[in-house]
């Protein structure tokens, strides 16, 4: 997978997420697991993407990055 690549998932989940927050437009509320998910995926994504940055900065090979598990994405401190 290439930043491209990345990005437009990005893209993907950032458009899955404003869908669910707007709801069907009925007033329901929306899927609350599906949300998590999808926020959880973005944080990834973008770790994912920063890393890949990182490494090409520094004369790396980009496609040596991996994705982290959500679990430790998640818990990176801001």
């Amino acid at each position: 997978m290439n930043d491209q690549d990345i990005l437009s998932h990005i893209q993907a989940l950032v458009e899955e997420e404003h869908s669910l927050r707007e709801g069907s437009g009925d007033g329901q509320a929306p899927d609350q697991a599906r949300l998590k998910y999808v926020e959880e995926s973005l944080d990834q994504c973008w770790d994912l993407l920063r890393q890949r940055r990182a490494k090409k900065d520094s004369g790396e090979n980009p496609n040596d990055a991996e994705a982290r598990p959500i679990s430790e994405v998640e818990g990176y401190r801001q």
